[in-house]
């Protein structure tokens, strides 16, 4: 049975959510200052509109977040859905007034399925993808003679959930190699084929890689597998909130997502979409209380307590993203993604593992930086630049990762690559001087002596600031300076400015800095 299309527009997609949803739950207003409302996206989004979509987080000004693939920020407009969600319940927690959460759980139900233009009855809400994709592989009846075939680059938990039920059940595990640089779609269609068998129950893929982004042909090897049989299974973490994913075409059997990498919403929060024509194939692993209302949740998502909050949190950012286009969002990802490529690549040294085809690939980069030292270069750019990524190590395709995402701008990914090029060009050499600087306050009429306190700052070798603090001299600075051991000379003789200090610190004017 083919999955009834369900796509709505950006406005009907904001009043699906808002029936039931947290805009008609709470009041909004958490610790944060809330963002100015995002004004709708033009036609050909400038840098302009983008810098916009960046203020609708609370990240600091200067802070770079190329990580999406492992962990994404939230919107000003999900934590305050989250927040209020959570207050109120704790301020009420009643079955009464729990109710609205519940009634704000199915409706972000129906905002996933708006979202992935399938029915809400065939999705269910877990955890994360780990979750989902673990409550495919033991809730399906496989046993001895049975084959589940893999894809050998699916996430690491992925394979080692499957392999370690193959032991306790009996049915075996086969793997479709990967291949770098990758190969096209045409090669992995064949590469999957001549791996099925009469005895292949499942075929468990990922869209897209974590390791260097590589796009797999979800639709026709899921089209290939239902030829065959067999039940499909796509692990959709670094494609779901990235990419337009479109599952009444895809055709999976099964889908899995979570909420906090791409779509940028709460953590502990994840989709498992289980296809009408499967949902007699699946049991439940977990059975305990409050399940879902409709379809497949009924029997599949009994399990317990909740945070309901949360997952209210979960359909804000989903909303969020139908607002700025889910298209505009793969374009802008897909874009940055290629000036990361094309920057990269222009460095000497620099081994950029991921394609360079859009077809091939989406919005990851791995790339091995020369012959720094990964772990002394991936600490340098989030203290002294302020750039946060992920590290890969081992001997498969070892480097870097940068995960650029909607909210990012080009120039964080000039600032990137300029960073990358600077740290080739003259190493890494990371091993940090520690300062601690005592505030000695003294009385005023004005303002009391706080009490005194220690303040740590760090300061690379060859860096002009000390956490961005001017070493500019400064005559009423009442500093005193004490080496310690085998601290090279040139650090003896650099100075910290006190006022300079006080005001990029936050503290009162007046007082005497010890620095050592």
């Amino acid at each position: 049975m083919r999955a009834r299309r369900f796509d709505p527009g950006r406005r009907d997609f904001a009043r699906l959510f808002a029936v039931g949803g947290s805009a008609a739950l709470f009041h909004a207003g958490g610790g944060w200052a809330s963002a100015a409302p995002l004004r709708t996206t033009p036609a050909s989004p400038d840098e302009r509109f983008w810098e916009d979509v960046r203020a609708q987080y609370v990240m600091p000004p200067g802070y770079i977040c190329l990580n999406a693939a492992n962990l994404c920020p939230s919107p000003s407009r999900v934590l305050d859905a989250y927040f209020e969600g959570t207050r109120s319940v704790d301020r009420d927690p009643s079955s009464q007034n729990r109710q609205k959460t519940h009634d704000g759980r199915e409706a972000t139900r129906r905002a996933i399925a708006a979202f992935l233009r399938v029915t809400p009855e065939e999705i269910v809400i877990t955890r994360n993808t780990s979750e989902s994709n673990n409550a495919v592989s033991s809730g399906l009846d496989l046993k001895s003679g049975d084959e589940v075939l893999l894809f050998g680059d699916n996430h690491p938990s992925n394979l080692a959930a499957w392999r370690q039920k193959a032991e306790r059940f009996g049915f075996t595990v086969k793997l479709v190699d990967q291949v770098n640089p990758h190969p096209g779609h045409d090669y992995y269609v064949d590469a999957f084929r001549k791996q099925l068998s009469p005895a292949t129950r499942v075929v468990a893929f990922t869209h897209v890689t974590s390791t260097v982004g590589d796009l797999l042909p979800a639709k026709q090897l899921c089209a290939l597998a239902r030829e065959r049989g067999a039940i499909s299974l796509v692990d959709g973490a670094q494609s779901f909130g990235a990419l337009d994913v479109d599952l009444s075409d895809m055709q999976p059997d099964f889908f899995s997502g979570s909420a906090h990498k791409w779509p940028c919403g709460p953590k502990e929060n994840g989709i498992l979409y289980v296809n009408a024509r499967v949902q007699s194939r699946i049991r439940p692993t977990i059975v305990s209380l409050y399940p879902g209302e409709v379809g497949i949740s009924k029997t599949m998502e009994a399990f317990g307590q909740r945070d309901e909050p949360a997952i209210i949190g979960f359909g804000e950012a989903l909303a969020f993203q139908t607002k700025v286009g889910r298209a505009a969002i793969e374009r802008r990802s897909r874009e940055l993604t290629r000036a990361l490529v094309e920057g990269l690549r222009r460095i000497d040294g620099v081994k950029v593992w991921t394609h360079d085809d859009p077809t091939r690939s989406a919005a990851i980069v791995s790339f091995q930086p020369a012959s720094l030292d990964v772990r002394k270069l991936h600490q340098a750019l989030y203290e002294r630049d302020r750039i946060v990524c992920a590290t890969r190590g081992g001997a498969d395709r070892p480097g870097l990762r940068f995960a650029p995402h909607f909210y990012n701008l080009q120039a964080d990914v000039d600032r990137a690559v300029d960073a990358i090029e600077r740290y080739v060009r003259t190493g890494v050499c990371w091993n940090p001087t520690i300062y601690q600087v005592r505030l000695e306050l003294k009385p005023s009429p004005e303002r009391p002596i706080p009490s005194p306190g220690l303040i740590a700052v760090r300061r690379a070798p060859g860096a002009a600031t000390v956490a961005g603090i001017d070493r500019s001299p400064d005559p009423k600075a009442s500093c005193r300076r004490y080496p310690r051991a085998r601290r090279e000379q040139s650090d003896r003789s650099r100075g910290l400015t006190a006022a300079r200090i006080h005001r990029r610190l936050a503290l009162p004017a007046s007082g005497h800095l010890a620095v050592r």
